[in-house]
């Protein structure tokens, strides 16, 4: 059993990790962290997590769904939302949509907390 977490360089990128990472430890699992980030990711938090990094020119989505490919044991699959607009909420993110149609595991969507100030 694992779970894999698509990491992007924002700040639902965060909240998908925190939560797959609290995910991982509740359940007692592995972390999958997908990098979709430019930049090198390095997680701590006391699961067991390995980075794989996504194939250099490979579109988010098409990354997301080669590496559940390639990772029999995924339960599940973590991605990060956006807050919408009051228009906007009527429609998800291209890639958000994507993924919960396409993944052939259960998928978790998070949002990142509202700010309090």
């Amino acid at each position: 059993m694992t779970i894999l977490v698509a990491v992007t360089a924002d700040d639902e990128g965060v909240a998908a990790l925190e939560q797959a990472l609290a995910e991982a430890l509740f359940r007692d699992t592995d972390v999958v962290a997908l990098n979709l980030r430019p930049t090198p990711l390095e997680v701590s938090g006391g699961a067991r997590v390995s980075v794989v990094d996504r194939t250099f020119g490979v579109e988010d989505g098409d990354a997301v769904l080669e590496q559940l490919e390639k990772e029999a044991d995924v339960d599940l699959l973590v991605i990060g939302v956006r807050r919408r607009s009051p228009v906007g909420k009527a429609l998800l993110g291209d890639l958000a949509q994507r993924l919960l149609l396409e993944a052939p595991v259960p998928v978790l969507a998070v949002k990142p907390e509202f700010p309090t100030t």
